[in-house]
C-alpha cells in the first residue's frame, strides 16, 4: 500500500486509495504486484515532493513534465534498479495516471514521452528430463522424516508434473484435488484446470497418508513441521540441498521445474496453446519463449553430437 502521508494532500491520497481498490477488485492484480505498484508510486511521490519543494497536490501533478519522470527513473537506476524493475515502475506510474484520466481528474502527456527500458533477453533455464527426475526422487534421501520427504516430493512433483508455480502448489487445498484434475488458482485469482497425472497423484496421496496433521477441505494441504502453512522458503532450501548433492547449476530452482515441464512438453510435440492454458499464461507470447528454449536445446544437442558441430 502507498504510504505518502507526508508527500501528498488528502485529495491525492483519496485518488491513490481508489486506484488501488480498482487494481485489486476490478483488474484483480496479484497481491505481490499490488504491493510493488504501491511501493513504486510511493517512491515517485516522495521524489516529486522533494523535487517540487512541497506537498504533491493536483496542481503539481498537472504541471508534471517528462523531465521530472526521467529524473526519477535516473535516480532509481543509480540505486542499482534493473531494467525489469524499472519497467514495472513505469507501468505502475502509467496505471495510476490512466486511472486519473478515466476519472476525469487530470490528463497528462508526460508519461507518453518516456520509453520503456529495454529488457535483457534471457531464456528460462530448464533441467533435462534426467535432472528433473533425479531432483524429485533424491528428496527422500535428504530427509529422515518420511512424511516431510513425501511432502517435498509432492510439491516438486506438482512443479514438474503439473507445471505449477511454487505458490500455486502451496495454496492447494483438499477441495482442489479431484481424481483426474487439479483446480489451480493462479496470478490475479484466475482459476484453471490442470490434468493430474498418475505420478503426481500418487505423490500427493502418499503425503496425505503420512502427514500427521489433519487438514480440512478448504485449508492449505501442505504443512510445516509444526502444523502451520508450508513456507516456500523451505522448498527453496530443499532444492538448494539437492543442487549440491546432484551437482546441478544454480539455475536449478523450484521454478526451473515449471520451466522444464513446459520445455519437455513442447519438445515432445505439445501444442503451444495447450501449454499456455496449462501454465496459466494470459498471453501466448509469454509461452512462446519456450520455443526458443527448445530450439536452443536442439542446437546444443547438434553441437555435441554432429561430427562437424
Amino acid at each position: 500500500m502507498v504510504d505518502s502521508a507526508f508527500a501528498t494532500d488528502d485529495f491525492i491520497r483519496a485518488q491513490i486509495g481508489a486506484w488501488q481498490r480498482e487494481l485489486g477488485s476490478v483488474r484483480r492484480l496479484a497481491g505481490n504486484t499490488l504491493t510493488a505498484y504501491g511501493r513504486d508510486l510511493d517512491q515517485f511521490l516522495q521524489f516529486l515532493a522533494g523535487h517540487a519543494g512541497g506537498t504533491v497536490t493536483l496542481a503539481v501533478l498537472k504541471d508534471l513534465r517528462g523531465a521530472d519522470i526521467r529524473a526519477f527513473m535516473a535516480q532509481r537506476r543509480n540505486e542499482s534498479l534493473g531494467s525489469r524493475s524499472l519497467a514495472r515502475v513505469l507501468s505502475a506510474l502509467k496505471s495510476f495516471f490512466r486511472f486519473l484520466e478515466r476519472e476525469g481528474v487530470l490528463a497528462t502527456e508526460a508519461l507518453n514521452v518516456i520509453r520503456t527500458p529495454k529488457q535483457p533477453k534471457s531464456l528460462p533455464k530448464a533441467l533435462t528430463v534426467s535432472e528433473a527426475r533425479r531432483t524429485i526422487s533424491t528428496t527422500e534421501e535428504m530427509e529422515e522424516r518420511p512424511w516431510v520427504a513425501a511432502r517435498d516430493m509432492a510439491v516438486l512433483s506438482l512443479c514438474y508434473g503439473a507445471g505449477l508455480r511454487i505458490a500455486e502448489a502451496l495454496a492447494l487445498t483438499r477441495a482442489d484435488l479431484e481424481s483426474t484434475t487439479l483446480r489451480v488458482t493462479g496470478k490475479g485469482g484466475k482459476v484453471r484446470m490442470v490434468p493430474l497425472i498418475e505420478a503426481v497423484r500418487k505423490a500427493i496421496e502418499l503425503y496425505v497418508e503420512l502427514c500427521p496433521f489433519k487438514s480440512w477441505p478448504e485449508e492449505p494441504l501442505f504443512r510445516g513441521v509444526k502444523g502451520g502453512v508450508l513456507s516456500p522458503r523451505l522448498i527453496q532450501l530443499r532444492v538448494a540441498q539437492l543442487r549440491g548433492a546432484l551437482g546441478l547449476p544454480p539455475s536449478a530452482t523450484p521454478h526451473a521445474l515449471r520451466h522444464s515441464f513446459a520445455t519437455h512438453l513442447l519438445g515432445r510435440g505439445g501444442d503451444l496453446r495447450a501449454i499456455q492454458e496449462l501454465l496459466g499464461h494470459a498471453s501466448l507470447s509469454t509461452t512462446q519463449i519456450y520455443t526458443a528454449v527448445d530450439t536452443e536445446r536442439l542446437l546444443e544437442s547438434y553441437r555435441k553430437a554432429h561430427p562437424r558441430g
